[in-house]
């Protein structure tokens, strides 16, 4: 049997690539809905978070719209945007990536972290909720919050993973992703998140922190994996 080459594009590439040649075939007219996105899972035989960071990635291209509370359909006429780079992560993918490693992060934090560090975490959560009472998604607060549990953990190369993680968390699709399913109301909960982690990390409790950091990713996944007919909640 010959061998046959390794596929090594990321998968929400592959299923992306499958539904641009459907369409560009003529499968799904302009205008047209595509199937929800659990049976499109279920026809590909991936899992949904697969199938909605491509779904994601189509729309940054311009060849699929989606529409909060319908659906996702294909779009009259392209508009004519540059796809996200082949490199870049799926945001859902990415988010669990952030899990196994954030959660001993800071664990980590909690046990080594001194009484600066302790008081840089908590000016970052205050840089939070002045962002969010500002109106503003609090990502610049965000982002220092996580990259200070990593150096509050005293190991260098887990600062400068914990800060890849948020160069890629500034990716075209998590931005995407975010204009769908980021709100002033998923935000507040992500802060009061991040200060059951800073509680922990205070009170020297690494399983406590663990748990709190686990808890956070796993909430942020399941926001941003909600159906899209919830997408225009009122907040």
């Amino acid at each position: 049997m010959p061998l046959r080459s390794i596929e090594s594009r990321r998968l929400y590439r592959q299923i992306a690539d499958q539904l641009r040649k459907l369409i560009a075939a003529g499968e799904f007219p302009s205008g047209e809905r595509l199937p929800a996105e659990r049976d499109l899972a279920q026809q590909l035989r991936v899992s949904r978070p697969s199938v909605r960071e491509a779904l994601i990635a189509l729309e940054v291209e311009g060849l699929v719209e989606i529409r909060g509370g319908s659906g996702v359909y294909v779009r009259a006429k392209a508009n004519g945007a540059r796809p996200a780079p082949d490199s870049e992560w799926g945001p859902l993918e990415l988010i669990r990536a952030r899990a196994l490693i954030e959660r001993e992060v800071a664990a980590q934090a909690a046990q080594l972290a001194t009484r600066k560090q302790i008081a840089t975490i908590e000016e970052t959560l205050a840089s939070m909720e002045a962002e969010a009472a500002a109106g503003n998604a609090p990502l610049e607060g965000d982002r220092a919050f996580h990259v200070a549990v990593a150096e509050a953990a005293g190991n260098s190369v887990l600062i400068e993973l914990v800060q890849r993680f948020w160069d890629a968390r500034d990716g075209k699709l998590f931005r995407q992703l975010g204009r769908h399913f980021e709100s002033p109301r998923s935000w507040q909960a992500a802060i009061e998140e991040h200060r059951a982690v800073l509680v922990a990390i205070r009170k020297r409790d690494a399983k406590g922190a663990r748990q709190a950091m686990q808890h956070h990713m796993d909430k942020a996944h399941a926001r941003f994996s909600a159906s899209w007919r919830r997408v225009r909640r009122a907040d």
